[in-house]
């Protein structure tokens, strides 16, 4: 994530639940989604434990979420957090009714006109486009049925394991809805997982079991399966996208890549979305924002403040956009008041990205 390896980080620092009494149980290599997904059995025996323990996060806004069943011996993309991250399965039944839109529902950004999406078929009209502001508040739930009942105006939420439905629901309570989608690694869960030559598969995403990292020079290979899963995410109704692990030039993935390949390939992403009419977020991937702000429509974080490095993304909150942040180790206490001075949308998040949320 940001602006070290994620091995470099790990390595440095190790993550700690919420709970400061809990044990470290995670793995090397979580740091770079949200953390979530793969973690070993060590670690969600002690999740148990902590249950028991009656471990919860005092102060939080939501419940905890129990993790998803396995499948076929495994456990499922929604029973394995990931950090900037990750996977997840389809949520919590819903609570009651929803509550009314709220009124921070962040408004459209810049009329200037696009031209028309030969990919999409339709035109890609800038002004239609979803623009968060900063300062906008969100719920970030990849693991478990999604609770809608969090009073918040946008949800980020995964795209393959929601169906129209769940994203028609959030509609229909006045929030805008982010579609997660990992760009950066082979996840070999995945429906359109065969659709990936051999070619472009280098080396396992470290700590993150069923993937490996893609050649992302292989624009040529790459762009039509993006294409697909951005077609996706479009005709389930979301408003935006949320891209994964768009920093691999910075690990280690069998691959020579550089930052202008990296650049290439996030442009490439921020594009497709573009063409089919949604928004897009840089996740992570500090260092490039400079080049890369004016292509993204917003930012997702993850523990920037633990790492010292919040003021890297003033430039999208300079030029309005938002800023969707997440800390895991840190307690709101220990980050709100820089973050909120920096227009930051910022709250605690467990390590599975679950619907459990400690908002600034």
């Amino acid at each position: 994530m940001a602006d070290r390896t994620t091995t470099e980080r790990l390595e440095s620092e190790r993550l700690t639940p919420a709970c400061p009494e809990a044990p470290d149980q995670e793995p090397a290599g979580l740091r770079r989604r949200g953390a979530r997904r793969a973690l070993g059995a060590g670690a969600l025996t002690a999740a148990a434990l902590l249950v028991v323990a009656g471990c919860s996060g005092s102060g939080s806004e939501d419940e905890d979420q129990a993790d998803g069943p396995e499948r076929d011996g495994r456990p499922s993309a929604s029973a394995q957090p990931r950090p900037g991250h990750r996977d997840t399965a389809p949520g919590k039944p819903r609570h009651g009714t929803s509550p009314a839109p709220s009124r921070d529902t962040p408004s459209t950004g810049p009329s200037t006109p696009e031209p028309a999406s030969p990919s999409s078929g339709k035109p890609a009209d800038r002004a239609a486009r979803w623009q968060p502001r900063p300062g906008t508040r969100w719920q970030w739930q990849l693991d478990g049925k999604v609770d809608t009942s969090v009073d918040v105006p946008v949800y980020d939420i995964d795209g393959f394991e929601n169906d129209a439905a769940t994203v028609e629901r959030l509609h229909a309570d006045g929030r805008k809805v982010v579609c997660y989608v990992n760009v950066g690694a082979y996840e070999d869960w995945r429906p359109d997982a065969k659709k990936f030559p051999k070619a472009v598969l280098g080396a396992d995403n470290d700590g993150w079991k069923g993937e490996k990292w893609l050649d992302i020079r292989r624009l040529d290979v790459l762009e039509p399966i993006m294409a697909e899963r951005f077609d996706m995410c479009r005709k389930k109704g979301f408003d935006a996208v949320e891209p994964d692990l768009t920093e691999g030039f910075r690990n280690e993935t069998g691959f020579p890549l550089t930052a202008a390949h990296q650049l290439a390939f996030n442009r490439l992403i921020a594009r497709l979305a573009h063409d089919r009419g949604m928004s897009v977020g840089l996740k992570n991937d500090l260092d490039q924002i400079p080049d890369l702000v004016g292509d993204f429509d917003f930012a997702v974080n993850e523990q920037c403040a633990e790492f010292g490095e919040c003021d890297k993304l003033a430039p999208f909150v300079k030029r309005g956009k938002a800023v969707f942040h997440v800390e895991y180790k840190l307690d709101p206490g220990e980050f709100c008041g820089r973050t909120k001075d920096l227009g930051l949308s910022s709250m605690q998040k467990k390590l599975g990205l679950n619907s459990w949320r400690r908002p600034c």
